[in-house]
């Protein structure tokens, strides 16, 4: 069953002369609950707009999107409050998304706070900080990270801070918008081997973007390309890698080493 519908998505900014460009034009998919759409195409395809459209971070011109059969555009601020609770994003750079001047058990701690009922108030911190400790344990840290600032760490940490963050609330749906492209190699590797295992601790669902083709079909189930705000193809990653029916897929694939085994 689906988690996630999207159907006719648009969305554009004004141009010049009065124009408005359409940097996501009539875009539609589906996620399954527990698999992994990769959106792949280069930058300036809309593929970070299409994952801020999905958690209605910014508006669209038209369009519909269904989170468990929710209408999430239609959603009140009351109702809207509540389904954000099920949905987070882990953004590219792993250090702009992190605030310098709070601590990680703030940091990690702070949807908490954000998402509580104002009735448990006081009874928060204990708990709080439970749950932030085990956030960081999840994803490969400890305690020991608790009272220290982000440029303490290592770009991999900062990026598993982000992802304890993330996942603190017990989200289903995790937005990753290009998540390893600001690391170096060995350490992406490491966080993209974090995320799988936590979608199948945790069974998450994951919109996965990134301008890499392999790194898509090492994550992904299905492959949404993107071209000029386009869908060019969509299909299961072995009929998108192995048999792809555009020149711009093809070309995609061409111009991408391939991961090691």
């Amino acid at each position: 069953m689906a988690l996630v519908e999207v159907a006719n998505l648009v969305k554009s900014y004004p141009a010049s002369r009065g124009t408005r460009k359409r940097v996501v034009d009539d875009v539609s998919f589906t996620i399954e609950r527990g698999q992994t759409l990769g959106v792949v195409g280069e930058s300036g395809s809309g593929k970070s707009t299409i994952a801020r459209l999905l958690l209605r971070l910014i508006e669209a011109d038209s369009g519909t999107v269904l989170f468990d059969t929710a209408d999430l555009f239609a959603a009140s601020s009351r109702e809207l409050r509540r389904l954000r609770r099920r949905m987070q994003i882990v953004f590219q750079d792993p250090y702009a998304a992190l605030n310098p001047r709070m601590r990680v058990e703030q940091i990690v701690g702070e949807p908490l706070a954000i998402f509580r009922d104002s009735s448990n108030a006081e009874n928060r911190t204990a708990g709080d900080r439970a749950q932030v400790i085990a956030a960081l344990r999840t994803v490969g840290l400890d305690e020991s990270a608790l009272p220290r600032y982000p440029h303490e760490f290592s770009g991999g940490q900062r990026q598993r801070i982000n992802i304890a963050r993330a996942l603190i609330l017990r989200p289903e749906l995790v937005v990753l918008d290009e998540p390893t492209s600001a690391l170096d190699v060995s350490v992406s590797a490491q966080i993209t081997h974090l995320l799988r295992e936590l979608q199948r601790d945790l069974r998450l669902t994951y919109l996965f973007i990134t301008h890499s083709m392999p790194l898509a079909r090492y994550m992904a189930n299905e492959i949404l390309v993107m071209h000029c705000g386009r869908v060019v193809e969509c299909g299961r990653w072995q009929q998108i890698c192995e048999s792809p029916r555009s020149d711009y897929t093809r070309a995609l694939l061409s111009a991408t080493p391939e991961l090691p085994a």
